[in-house]
């Protein structure tokens, strides 16, 4: 964890209460590209057409049999073919950059001409957000690349998909964002600081085939405590249809979406009941529980959230037996894990009273305490953000979160909880 650069932050994914006036800072644009020499072409002529003139381009090219042309002060940097690897491509032309602000692009996507500043306004002043631009859809086959592609594109549009229109409008434009909200980000149309971008670390270049990288990035970025933003009035044109009106391979489309599973926490892309991938929720239980109270605990709460990653000394392993999801409780809380419980006293309940409680933070406060105080709920994203800026503020507690988790008493034994009757 690096200390931010410039700017502040905000409580919440309250990108809205932004400052205004933040200074200016060096802005690179990086322009992803294989094989479409058109359409960079197209790219580049709006790039020179901005109300906010970037300070630097940087082309990116995937392995193209031939190096894209392009004009003069454009840089180009490549990589050699071996596949689709849109992920690694895209952290060599940033790596190549100089900018503080970062702003990225693919070839076919065509940027309006208030494109570029409304993209970097939010990353100027709040150097954790993640911006997202409108992506909009055109056939542009035929037309000239440098007429201005506002009026070039509206007649030959194509539809948007309808799931990310709703979803934008749904929350506000991600100003109501979740721990799911990754899924409605796009690296095609993408701004963030380049602090920001290293410290989430960069696109993963095992990505090596269409889509799921830029969800990775997304929810990667939200758990270290980044913002999350969709800037409508920021549009590019993509030349052709959304991906999902396309024929999808089915094995890729497999492939991607394991990919997805295997790197992401949040429910609704993570696996539900298999254990790879990283856990959601940490638990720590307190080292004074006694024995029976820590099995009962241990054992009611894996099977109402099996994917749940549980920290205990080496006594209470010995206690517990083998199992993958139990680790040193000195262990650091995996960077993937969005919510921490700690445990003071035993608990136990059913499905329905361990899962109530993994809301209970959504939006709201950076921690409460649990069943009378028996136990506290962390959201980790909000004290990583309070930590990196030294501002306990933008983490604080909240009232005490109801919960129907039952507190563990002596008359409650293990054969009973096993049994059925406790």
């Amino acid at each position: 964890m690096t200390a931010p650069p410039w700017g502040t932050s905000v409580p919440g994914n309250r990108w809205d209460l932004a400052p205004d006036g933040a200074p200016r800072r060096r802005v690179s644009v990086v322009v992803t590209h294989f094989e479409q020499q058109d359409e960079l072409d197209r790219t580049l002529a709006a790039l020179r057409r901005q109300t906010r003139l970037p300070d630097e381009v940087i082309v990116t090219d995937d392995g193209s049999h031939r190096a894209p042309e392009v004009p003069p002060g454009v840089r180009v940097v490549r990589q050699h073919d071996d596949g689709f690897r849109a992920a690694a491509a895209r952290n060599l032309g940033v790596a190549a950059s100089t900018g503080e602000v970062l702003v990225l692009l693919d070839a076919d996507t065509v940027p309006e001409p208030h494109f570029v500043e409304r993209m970097v306004a939010l990353p100027e002043a709040l150097p954790e957000a993640l911006v997202v631009g409108r992506r909009r859809h055109a056939d542009l086959a035929g037309t000239a690349p440098d007429g201005a592609i506002e009026e070039v594109a509206p007649p030959l549009e194509l539809p948007e998909p309808a799931w990310l229109r709703d979803a934008y409008a749904d929350s506000r434009d991600l100003l109501d964002a979740d721990h799911t909200s990754h899924r409605f980000v796009i690296s095609a149309v993408l701004a963030c600081s380049r602090w920001w971008y290293d410290e989430v670390g960069g696109f993963d270049e095992t990505f090596s085939a269409y889509g799921g990288e830029d969800w990775d990035f997304a929810h990667r970025s939200w758990t270290a405590g980044g913002l999350v933003a969709h800037r409508r009035d920021a549009v590019a044109w993509h030349d052709g249809p959304d991906a999902g009106a396309r024929e999808a391979d089915p094995g890729a489309l497999l492939a991607e979406t394991v990919a997805v599973a295997d790197r992401t926490s949040a429910p609704g892309t993570t696996w539900r009941g298999l254990t790879r991938g990283p856990a959601d929720l940490v638990v720590t239980l307190a080292p004074t529980l006694g024995d029976a109270e820590l099995l009962v605990s241990v054992d009611s709460l894996l099977a109402a959230l099996p994917r749940t990653v549980v920290r205990l000394t080496e006594r209470q392993r010995d206690l517990v037996g083998d199992d993958p999801r139990v680790v040193p409780a000195d262990e650091d809380v995996p960077a993937a894990a969005r919510l921490h419980l700690e445990v003071r006293q035993g608990l136990f309940g059913d499905v329905a009273a361990w899962t109530s409680i993994l809301e209970g933070l959504d939006g709201g406060p950076g921690s409460r305490e649990v069943a009378a105080g028996n136990a506290e709920l962390q959201d980790l994203r909000l004290h990583r953000r309070a930590e990196r800026w030294g501002r306990p503020d933008l983490a604080t507690a909240g009232p005490p979160l109801d919960a129907t988790l039952r507190p563990w008493t002596e008359d409650v034994t293990l054969a009973a909880w096993l049994g059925g009757w406790a």
